[in-house]
């Protein structure tokens, strides 16, 4: 590409994954559209916004590990619930027509941020829910889903485990942020590149830009997100969610 194409990766790379960073997720509402508007069909451009949506999560755990944010023996958890959904949404993505996959997720991103606006209180003080066998297994077998989710349409899917971790788990917005940006930013977002760029091509000429992009924009946007707030999250969260439902339907 040429210079002047890879500066407009940077900067769209740059504000998608710095207000994701900040919100829990979203980093797909701008960076996967403009890929495909860019030129790429939808499964390139899909595997090339994967592997670099990992530099997003490598930017936030970069921030997030100076303040020891998260407690490993839950990190762990969510990992392993969430792992095996990614590997078999990559593999059954090019399965499932497009248009059909963008409206369910639209469809469902935008209930997000409308039950998010409904409950005022939500996420704004740390609780500690279910975690008991039962409330674990029901916890896990919806992360595990979520991380389908994430293996086949990576636009948006980390605002849903960011609201789960919030609504079952009872962390607050930052807390679940933080959890989003390191375990599905880096790990499932790995592991879901590994194998969409197995299965499928990668653009690998324009990942350098997207790349630096990311990474920049993971660090200020968990930065921020540790400065703020929850109530500041949350609101975040909820225009995030909001949008990108709104794009997902609207095409």
């Amino acid at each position: 590409m040429y210079l002047f194409d890879q500066g407009i990766l940077f900067l769209i790379s740059l504000l998608a994954n710095l207000f994701s960073a900040f919100s829990g997720g979203g980093a797909g509402l701008v960076q996967l559209p403009a890929l495909i508007f860019l030129g790429l069909p939808f499964s390139i451009a899909l595997a090339t916004h994967k592997v670099a949506t990992v530099a997003l999560g490598a930017g936030a755990t970069l921030r997030y590990l100076r303040n020891n944010a998260l407690d490993r023996s839950f990190a762990f958890f969510v990992l392993a619930c969430g792992l095996p959904g990614v590997v078999l949404g990559a593999n059954v993505i090019l399965n499932i027509p497009d248009r059909t996959a963008e409206l369910a997720l639209g469809g469902l991103t935008l209930s997000l941020g409308i039950y998010s606006l409904l409950k005022p209180g939500l996420g704004q003080v740390h609780q500690t829910l279910n975690r008991h066998w039962c409330g674990y297994l029901i916890g896990g077998s919806i992360l595990f889903l979520i991380g389908l989710l994430n293996g086949a349409l990576s636009s948006g899917t980390g605002l849903f485990a960011t609201l789960w971790l919030v609504r079952w788990f009872g962390l607050d917005y930052k807390q679940a942020g933080a959890y989003t940006l390191v375990l599905v930013g880096l790990f499932w977002n790995s592991i879901g590149a590994l194998t969409l760029g197995w299965l499928g091509n990668i653009q690998w000429s324009w990942l350098p830009a997207l790349l630096i992009g990311s990474l920049l924009g993971g660090y200020l946007g968990a930065h921020l997100a540790l400065v703020k707030g929850s109530r500041w999250i949350k609101r975040g969260f909820e225009t995030v969610t909001l949008l990108v439902g709104l794009k997902l339907i609207i095409g």
